[in-house]
């Protein structure tokens, strides 16, 4: 493969490089990725542009993050289904399709999908950091689970 053919680089492995491999997308057709390796359950499709990342993500029922942050900020929009939503200094909240959530950069927070469907979501973030987080306990102990979603050993 010469140079030429090569993919360009991204900030995230696996993630499509708008502009230089297109400019119209079919999300849900496109390969998937890990979003949330070691602390969520969180996987989709990611395309970068020059400023920012946008990705269509899935999180099985029952299923979810661990509280994180990340220095960059986050926007997700609720396709389908429902989610747990903490963020740092704000009561939970049970979120459905239509809603508009912001995390702050830094701020700890996580979801979970609630046991009814998975939940589809659309995520937007800057690029000052990639689209995965850092665990607020700082470990990479696998994502959470909600009483009889956990994995089959």
């Amino acid at each position: 493969m010469s140079e030429k053919d090569e993919a360009p680089r991204t900030k995230n492995e696996g993630a499509v490089k708008a502009g230089a491999q297109g400019y119209v997308f079919d999300l849900p057709s496109m390969a998937s990725i890990d979003t949330g390796t070691g602390y969520a359950t969180t996987h989709g499709p990611v395309v970068e542009g020059e400023r920012t990342q946008v990705g269509l993500m899935y999180k099985p029922r029952g299923t979810g993050a661990r509280p994180h942050s990340h220095p960059n900020e986050q926007w997700n929009y609720i396709v389908k289904g429902r989610l747990r939503v903490s963020i740092e200094g704000e009561p939970d909240r049970i979120c459905g399709p239509g809603t508009l959530l912001y995390f702050p950069a830094n701020k700890v927070h996580n979801t979970v999908a609630l046991p009814e469907e998975d939940v589809v979501f659309f995520v937007v973030k800057d690029l000052s950091h990639g689209i995965k987080g850092t665990p607020a306990d700082g470990k990479m102990s696998g994502a959470h689970y909600e009483p009889g979603f956990e994995p089959k050993s």
